[in-house]
Parts: structure tokens; C-alpha cells; sequence
């Protein structure tokens, strides 16, 4: 089978095409509940899915009731749609290789495998990449989730100023579902005929405040910025729950080692480095770019072994006990002076 990402999946079934089987499966499951769910609202008209539409689960279901009811003819539909979620719980899933050998044609199966992927070690793993459509998603790195919350908001028509983009980042973190489930969130309270996501919208509806955050407090590192990124450490330290130490020192070693990659870019332009660290546009670059002009390689250096210094002792490496606000202003400390 052609190697299909989520984009071009979607394209197809968009398109109206169908294939006889699908695997979706990785440890993003936001992709596979989309692709699911397509399926499912779109595959067959509201009539032909009370006859043609059937869902399984894979910790109640066994493989051969499954395969049974896909053999099955559709009525009066052109095709039917049988679903199986949850299907990493599901057993013997080695007898799927014979159906997949003659799949019928007039029937959509999909798998819904989450929290992981087959193994492709065993018979069966390896012909489901062979006979099925498969989509494995990845987990999101950080600095993948900024272009993902750009591209939700103009699914739904919607723009947004970089650091409103950042400040969701910030506070929903890693979770797509969550992510997209929030900027519904703020399509909904936009005012009407607005299309423009606000920080203060953000902060009004997600939960964040647009003084102290990570993002200011990055951008007051890049400035140094030394009476702002303390007072931002300040309201930290009175705030941990809402502002947890190992989020900040993860985004802060992110941020930093991408700096230092970027000292070894070809061209120091906004492309030339985004080019070069792998991003897939240049939002965000100057920040980098200004970080560069501003701390020597040395200093970053040394800045990255200071936040790793600073996650053990807020792990208690050590016997440490110190409060996670000193950890974070001495760090700052050393990061500034």
C-alpha cells in the first residue's frame, strides 16, 4: 500500500474514496479519533447507517466475530462501515492475515489501535502494512504544537498573533484533543463577526495570565530582561500549581538547545535557521535569532548543564530539598549574569 500521512488520508476519504481496510494506530490518538470519526459521519448517509454501521470494542469483541460481520454484504447501501475501537485489547489478532488475503470489497474496516502500534514482528503486523491502509501518528514534539494550533484555527477560519499561539501552548500543553476541544472553546466566545484569537481571549478562556507565563518569561530571558524575568520567577514561586517547575525548565532546555543548534546554521537568516533546525516554517526564528546575538555558545552551553542541574534538584537528586522558587532564581541568576 501507497504510504499515506494524516493530511493525505483525509484528502482521500474527503475525495470520497475508500479503501477496503485501515489500521490506524500510534501514540497520538487524536489522529486516529479523526480519521475514525470521518469515517463514521461520512462514509454512509444517516438511513444506510442503521443497517450498515456497526462498532466494536476491542476488549468485548474477538477477532473472528469481527471478520464475520465485515464478510457481510451491505443493504441497500453501497458499502458498510465496521469499526473497531479500542483494538490494541483485542485477541488473536493473528486471524486477521486470512481476511486480509480477500477483503470484501463492499466493506469499510477500520481499526482504531491506540496507545501504541502493532508488532510488526509478528505475520500479522507485517501484512497489515502490506494489505491495509496503516497511519501510525507520533506523539507532537514542542516545537511541532505552535503550527499544529495555527493549523485548528484556520480550519475553522480563524487566525491568531504568535503569542496568543504560545500562550495556548503553554497552558494545554501537549494534549491535541484538548487543543482542539479549547480553540472550539474560543471560536464559540469570539465575539460575532470577529475571526481573531486575542491574548486576552486566551487568557480569559484557557486560563492563563498574560503577564507571567513561560512565553514572557522566555522572552525576558532573550531580552535579559532581568527586573521582568524576576518578577515573572516571583509570581512562579507563589503560584507552583499553576506554574510547575519541570514545564518551565523543559520549555527553557528546548528553547536553549535549539539556540545552540542554531550557532552551526549555514545562514543565519530567519529561513536559513529554521531550515536548518528542522522546522517546518520560520514563526518564532527571531526569538532565536535574538538569543544568539545575545549569549555567547559558551554561555549556552553552560546554560543547558544549569537546567539540567536545576530538574535534578527539583526532583530531589541527591537529598536536595530545596523550594522550587530558589531552584528558579538561581538559576535565572546564572542564566542572566
Amino acid at each position: 500500500m501507497a504510504k499515506y500521512t494524516y493530511e493525505s488520508l483525509m484528502s482521500e476519504l474527503k475525495s470520497g474514496v475508500y479503501q477496503p481496510v485501515y489500521y490506524l494506530m500510534g501514540e497520538e490518538g487524536y489522529f486516529t479519533d479523526r480519521i475514525t470519526d470521518y469515517i463514521i459521519d461520512n462514509a454512509l448517509t444517516e438511513d444506510e447507517k442503521d443497517f450498515n454501521l456497526t462498532v466494536f470494542y476491542g476488549l468485548e469483541s474477538d477477532i473472528d466475530t469481527i471478520v464475520t460481520a465485515a464478510k457481510r454484504f451491505p443493504m441497500m447501501a453501497e458499502r458498510q462501515v465496521v469499526v473497531v475501537k479500542e483494538a490494541q485489547l483485542l485477541k488473536n489478532i493473528d486471524n486477521l492475515q486470512f481476511y486480509l488475503q480477500n477483503p470484501q470489497p463492499t466493506t469499510v474496516l477500520v481499526f482504531a489501535h491506540k496507545n501504541g502500534s502493532i508488532d510488526r514482528r509478528k505475520k500479522v503486523g507485517a501484512e497489515i502494512e502490506r494489505k491495509a491502509v496503516t497511519l501510525e501518528s507520533k506523539k507532537m514534539r514542542d516545537d511541532q504544537l505552535p503550527a499544529f494550533i495555527t493549523s485548528c484555527l484556520r480550519e475553522k477560519g480563524l487566525t491568531a498573533d504568535n503569542k496568543s499561539v504560545l500562550m495556548m501552548r503553554e497552558s494545554i500543553g501537549a494534549d491535541l484533543s484538548r487543543i482542539a476541544g479549547e480553540i472550539d472553546k474560543l471560536s464559540i466566545a469570539l465575539p460575532h463577526g470577529t475571526t481573531v484569537i486575542t491574548p486576552e481571549l486566551v487568557e480569559e478562556h484557557i486560563g492563563i495570565s498574560k503577564e507571567f507565563n513561560n512565553f514572557e518569561l522566555q522572552n525576558a530571558i532573550v531580552n535579559k530582561d532581568v527586573y521582568k524575568a524576576n518578577k515573572i520567577i516571583n509570581y512562579f514561586a507563589q503560584n507552583p500549581k499553576k506554574n510547575p517547575i519541570q514545564m518551565t525548565l523543559a520549555l527553557l532546555f528546548n528553547f536553549f538547545s535549539n539556540v545552540m543548534m542554531g550557532y552551526y546554521a549555514p545562514e543565519k537568516s530567519e529561513r536559513g535557521v529554521a531550515a536548518f533546525l528542522g522546522l517546518k516554517s520560520s514563526w518564532g526564528v527571531n526569538d532565536y535569532l535574538k538569543a544568539m546575538r545575545n549569549y555567547k555558545p559558551m554561555h549556552v552551553m553552560e546554560i543547558l548543564h544549569l537546567i539540567r542541574l536545576a530538574d535534578a534538584q527539583s526532583k530531589g537528586a541527591e537529598g536536595a530539598q530545596i523550594p522550587d522558587g530558589e531552584i528558579m532564581r538561581e538559576l535565572l541568576y546564572k542564566i542572566l549574569h
